[in-house]
């Protein structure tokens, strides 16, 4: 079948979607992004995603030329042409084409991508049995150099180091500390911590994107009566957990049941992570823009 993309306004085959060598995204990672979730004909959390896209572009002072209903109708109109019942959807943006650093080189408006795909981080077997976690030696940036609240490409640079450092030791994940030797987040989601009952998460100010998962669960969390509080984490926090799992668009949510070698809890998915699999599940059920 066809597969097609969104591509400056107009629907493209897929085969035909090119970008030029001097976009500013492809030069220097000048742009911002999300990963969206269709279950099942319906677009998971479509508008959050949508709004943060439109934050993370005011921010870095990106004007998108649109507004965000065009996106959003944008977004539905690809995946109906693609006929997409359950994926990912990558919407990316940057700030246009031009050689050079100064902005004001660019000679076009900003370039803007909607694709769809397949894409599963982990298999059914790891969210039954949960995640072995490391510690990367690769720190988030500092949030005085770039505010973690903005979901840029060029920030993931270090997102994807600490993966590889995962990945050479066959871990699941890897969590990521900032400068000062706090926990902010794994290499692509927030982490949260089950302490005596309560949820623990850190804040956006320690170097953790504020996540769209993780404010669903947070939501879930207040729905069903489960204390939560977002606080500075220590890697002597997450040894001592009673549970932890980790969460993300593309993760959902995965239980992390040792990190370092040293197991958490029980060293099994706990009650209280899998309630909030089975309730976000249920959300994703229940909740969304339907296509």
């Amino acid at each position: 079948m066809q597969q097609w993309v969104h591509l400056n306004g107009q629907l493209v085959p897929k085969s035909e979607a090119t970008l030029s060598i001097y976009d500013h995204g492809f030069l220097y990672g000048d742009g911002a992004f999300e990963g969206i979730r269709v279950y099942n004909r319906v677009i998971f959390q479509l508008e959050p995603h949508v709004r943060r896209l439109f934050r993370s572009a005011h921010a870095l002072s990106i004007d998108l030329k649109t507004g965000p209903e065009q996106i959003q109708a944008a977004i539905v109109e690809t995946v109906r042409a693609n006929q997409l019942d359950s994926g990912y959807i990558r919407v990316s943006v940057s700030r246009g084409v031009g050689l050079g650093l100064d902005p004001a080189h660019l000679k076009s408006e900003p370039t803007v991508v909607i694709s769809t795909e397949q894409l599963r981080l982990y298999t059914p077997e790891m969210y039954e049995r949960g995640l072995d976690v490391i510690t990367a030696s690769t720190r988030v940036p500092p949030s005085v150099c770039i505010d973690p609240q903005i979901k840029s490409l060029g920030r993931y640079v270090n997102n994807i180091m600490a993966k590889m450092e995962a990945n050479r030791v066959g871990a699941g994940e890897a969590l990521m500390l900032n400068m000062d030797g706090y926990v902010a987040e794994a290499t692509g989601d927030n982490l949260f911590l089950v302490q005596g009952g309560e949820l623990i998460t850190p804040p956006p100010s320690q170097g953790a994107l504020p996540g769209i998962t993780r404010q669903v669960v947070m939501d879930i969390a207040k729905e069903t009566g489960i204390p939560c509080r977002q606080s500075v984490v220590t890697l002597y926090d997450v040894y001592n957990a009673d549970e932890a799992f980790l969460t993300g668009t593309a993760a959902e949510v995965i239980a992390m049941v040792t990190c370092d070698g040293r197991r958490i809890g029980d060293g099994m998915p706990g009650p209280v992570t899998r309630r909030l699999i089975d309730a976000f599940r249920e959300k994703t059920r229940t909740a969304g823009v339907p296509v």
